[in-house]
């Protein structure tokens, strides 16, 4: 049975106080998490430990950092390295987020070495993939995302493999209102599904967690995670809300 999660991803939102009262109000809400379900917050840099500290006694509750750097250590002022994150406990990283691709650049060749330094140190890498509008648009999205799981996974053992959390995020339902229909999520998750079964066989693919990320809310989470190849959220605005993403992590199918 593959594992339900359902990701906190807070970006450069809150402070540690706030953030302090956010973790508390999900983890006081009485949440009996059933057997293979999770929770991730993924918060900033700062707050990581702390983070760790608060969910510590809370089994199926776990912290991410929201990027890693793609060198194992070196002058890079201002970095965080994959070995640091391990050293403080973290579990897992998101890499990859549209975000991270547009604003930093980041490719598919960076991101495989990132999931590679992630691996090596114990972290769990929840990987980003997903098709802006104008791919969308032209109907290429399955071959767009192809390419990012090629570059930046296909390298990786099936061993290796089954440590990894994909996220599939339309990139032009991020942040925008806009949000992928129940179907459209579907296919792009049976597809990604599809295609790691081609690459490590059918019981890899059974097994990979693959979660949706764009504009998740409460009021769609639950229609969206019904669908059978969709295994919860990597949420974003709702997650900054304890009653909204609280909701969410009650309609995890």
């Amino acid at each position: 049975m593959r594992k339900k999660i359902a990701a906190a991803n807070w970006k450069m939102n809150l402070t540690l106080a706030q953030g302090e009262q956010l973790i508390n109000d999900v983890l006081q809400a009485g949440i009996k998490l059933p057997e293979g379900h999770e929770v991730v917050f993924a918060v900033p840099f700062p707050y990581l430990m702390r983070a760790k500290a608060l969910v510590k006694n809370y089994p199926g509750f776990y912290v991410a950092a929201q990027n890693c750097y793609s060198e194992k250590s070196g002058a890079f002022t201002g970095e965080v390295s994959a070995e640091m994150l391990q050293s403080i406990g973290v579990d897992f990283v998101v890499l990859g987020h549209s975000e991270r691709r547009e604003y930093f650049q980041e490719s598919n060749a960076m991101l495989a070495k990132k999931i590679d330094l992630a691996l090596a140190n114990g972290l769990k890498p929840i990987f980003c993939c997903g098709e802006p509008l104008e791919i969308r648009k032209a109907e290429t999205q399955n071959e767009y995302v192809a390419r990012q799981l090629e570059e930046s996974l296909y390298h990786l053992t099936a061993e290796q493999m089954q440590q990894v959390v994909i996220a599939y995020e339309p990139i032009w339902a991020i942040g925008t209102g806009l949000t992928a229909s129940a179907a459209q999520a579907q296919d792009m998750h049976a597809y990604i599904r599809a295609q790691i079964a081609n690459k490590y066989g059918k019981e890899i693919a059974l097994g990979l967690t693959i979660l949706y990320g764009g504009s998740a809310k409460p009021s769609n989470a639950g229609e969206l995670c019904a669908c059978p190849d969709v295994d919860g959220g990597l949420i974003g605005g709702a997650s900054l809300v304890a009653a909204d993403f609280t909701a969410i992590i009650g309609k995890l199918a």
